[in-house]
């Protein structure tokens, strides 16, 4: 039986932490769907369209054939069953992560109980990275350079102006 993972999130940016993430989930499943959520609640710095870019960029030197990425509007549960995944992928940076990702976790459990949510923890020099770090960061212009992938910042960096 082949496996399908979605790793989903916003992803405004993706950082390196999204793509260690990534990269080793890509590793356990036979297909990987990094799935890019259009959250408008959240106001993104970045249209879906270019989160979407900015993910093939930053993910394209990993070379690994089975990641697919996809950009979507609604329920992350209809999105995880329109594709027939089996595995939903969440990365834990830090303690404050799990009560979050915990209830999410149950509310998917819930929702689509044959699907199971598994955590992956970042690599640790990308432990303390974050999105919204980054784009603070790069808001009071300071370094993010080693955050993200070049292309990635310079686009920040000009969203910033």
């Amino acid at each position: 039986m082949k496996i399908t993972a979605i790793y989903p999130g916003t992803f405004d940016p993706i950082t390196n932490g999204h793509g260690d993430i990534a990269r080793r989930a890509a590793k356990l499943f036979d297909h990987l769907i990094i799935a890019i959520a259009a959250s408008p609640s959240k106001t993104p710095v970045f249209s879906l369209v270019q989160r979407v870019e900015l993910a093939h960029i930053a993910l394209a030197e990993t070379q690994l054939p089975n990641i697919e990425i996809v950009g979507f509007n609604g329920l992350l549960a209809d999105f995880v069953g329109q594709h027939q995944a089996q595995v939903i992928v969440r990365g834990l940076r830090a303690v404050s992560d799990f009560e979050y990702e915990f209830q999410m976790a149950g509310m998917n459990r819930y929702l689509i109980p044959e699907v199971e949510t598994i955590f992956l923890t970042p690599s640790t020099q990308y432990a303390y990275i974050s999105s919204s770090l980054v784009r603070e960061i790069a808001r009071l212009g300071g370094k993010i350079h080693e955050f993200v992938h070049p292309e990635v910042f310079h686009a920040l960096c000009d969203k910033m102006r």
